[in-house]
């Protein structure tokens, strides 16, 4: 090499990569709007639940025993709904950390898990449906969607 040389330098702005890094990480330490999306949506399909009458699985919820909707005193042709307090009470609770979904009234883990000692069947109404995960994906994938716009 005879006193001459050739010099290649690469010069990289990296600013918009770093910038959509910290929108990502942003994205990922401000999940309480996710928590809160995924609760309307899920409150939504729960509610749904108790008009199809279906566990989250799609199965329909065992019949009501005969003697007992021959005296119930209304809705006498709706499962799991005397008043509807059981359905118009389900609540979700969102944080940044976490959802919470349920209800506060006893006879929901009755009707959840069953009362054999009462002869109660389960009877499921919380839980994530197929259609609820496909819902959850969605909701999480368009707030970190969001963090690189």
């Amino acid at each position: 090499m005879a006193g001459s040389s050739v010099k290649i330098q690469l010069e990289l702005d990296d600013s918009q990569i770093k910038q959509a890094f910290k929108r990502l990480i942003d994205a990922g330490i401000k999940l309480e709007p996710v928590f809160g999306s995924l609760g309307e949506a899920l409150l939504n399909s729960h509610k749904a639940r108790f008009k199809a009458q279906e566990s989250p699985g799609g199965d329909p919820w065992q019949e009501l025993d005969a003697a007992y909707q021959a005296k119930k005193p209304r809705n006498a042709d709706k499962i799991l709904v005397l008043e509807g307090y059981m359905r118009d009470l389900l609540a979700y609770n969102a944080s940044a950390h976490q959802l919470e979904l349920g209800t506060n009234l006893i006879q929901g883990a009755t009707h959840q898990f069953g009362d054999d000692s009462r002869h109660i069947p389960e009877r499921p109404f919380l839980g994530i449906s197929h259609e609820d995960e496909q819902a959850v994906l969605t909701i999480v994938q368009d707030h970190f969607t969001e963090g690189f716009s």
